[in-house]
């Protein structure tokens, strides 16, 4: 088993910050772990045969070939965050690779903690050669104490190879003065499957992200799963995009998006290049205060026989069905809590403990503030 984090002295509430993250310190059901605070990587291990959790650098220094998949996916020159990023001397972020045939039972978890007023830069690479199965929790926090000026830059670039598997599950639990720009891109072979799910209940300044999947291999698969709850003050422009190239390559994107006064930019893009191939893009936002949600679905068929579906809806929590649940015996507050939940509910498996208290719990808290 891994040995526990040792992490330089940080608060009890920002223990607690990393937690409602998914981040477990003591390693207990992961099977490896990448830390970095702020520009510092504390922590790179991993236990689990046939594969490695590297730093970049580190990465970079021991495998030559690892320069055919750096920037190849994301553009260094798409915009003044890749520029940034593609700029730093002395990169950071982690590189995961799962060599052939190889898979991890328990996560791999990832943590980016932002504890000063700095931008924070990351380069993350991770690979699942042929044949393997990759799980991975990215749990990013802020320190309670950040203010204003912070910022976090996050280049993630992902490839899925023949009948391999990545399942990647990323939380943000940031604060209302940080601004977080994430650029991601993945590429899914022959039978691959990209699975990406992204949860944010908390406070943000701004989020804008964009992540795309190219399906570029035969019967590849891509979902996209997000749950967003958007409060007073914060600003998040955030979607998903797929490209359906290989035959029979498939790909889902589902939001739940909740504004309780913030505002919501919800995207979403599925493009059909080849005959054969399927898409369906899912939005649907509920306003609990007087927030804003913009909904911008685009579904692009340039070639006979793709078939692309899209559905988004925005709406108020309906009086009818809290009503009818509190005539099964519920009070008002149980009524709207459960309607809720089940509005969140997109299936999202395999999350950590931690993980889905913090959810009930900003359900909770998002009710008790006047839902």
């Amino acid at each position: 088993m891994p040995q526990p984090v040792k992490v330089p002295e940080i608060s009890k509430a920002d223990r607690d910050r990393l937690a409602q993250t998914g981040i477990d310190l003591s390693l207990q059901n992961r099977c490896g772990s990448y830390l970095q605070m702020d520009q510092e990587i504390v922590h790179s291990e991993c236990t689990e045969q046939g594969i490695e959790v590297l730093s970049y650098k580190k990465a970079m220094e021991k495998y030559d070939w690892l320069k055919e998949y750096a920037w190849k996916v994301v553009s260094p020159e798409k915009d003044d965050i890749t520029k940034h990023v593609a700029a730093q001397k002395d990169p950071k972020g982690y590189v995961i690779i799962a060599h052939k045939g190889s898979s991890n039972i328990f996560p791999i978890q990832a943590c980016l903690f932002l504890g000063k007023e700095q931008i924070q830069h990351v380069h993350n690479i991770i690979i699942a050669e042929e044949g393997a199965e990759l799980h991975i929790i990215s749990g990013c926090s802020s320190g309670e104490k950040v203010g204003h000026g912070a910022a976090h830059y996050g280049i993630s670039e992902f490839y899925v190879g023949k009948n391999a598997k990545i399942s990647f599950t990323m939380i943000h639990n940031w604060s209302e003065h940080i601004e977080v720009y994430p650029r991601s891109a993945s590429v899914v072979e022959e039978n691959g499957v990209f699975l990406s799910n992204y949860v944010c209940m908390q406070p943000v300044k701004k989020i804008q992200m964009y992540p795309t999947a190219t399906l570029k291999g035969e019967n590849s698969v891509a979902r996209f799963s997000s749950v967003v709850i958007c409060p007073k003050g914060s600003y998040m422009d955030l979607g998903s995009r797929a490209i359906l190239e290989g035959k029979g390559a498939s790909a889902e994107l589902v939001t739940r998006a909740i504004t309780k006064g913030g505002t919501i930019i919800s995207r979403g893009h599925i493009a059909g290049k080849t005959a054969g191939t399927r898409g369906h893009l899912e939005c649907k936002g509920l306003i609990l205060k007087d927030g804003v949600i913009y909904a911008i679905p685009e579904i692009e068929g340039s070639i006979v026989g793709t078939e692309l579906s899209h559905e988004a809806a925005v709406g108020k929590l309906a009086r009818e069905e809290i009503e009818y649940l509190m005539s099964r015996g519920l009070d008002e507050d149980e009524a709207t809590a459960t309607i809720i939940r089940g509005f969140l509910d997109v299936k999202i498996s395999g999350l950590p403990e931690a993980l889905q208290k913090q959810i009930d719990a900003s359900i909770d808290e998002a009710e008790k503030s006047g839902f």
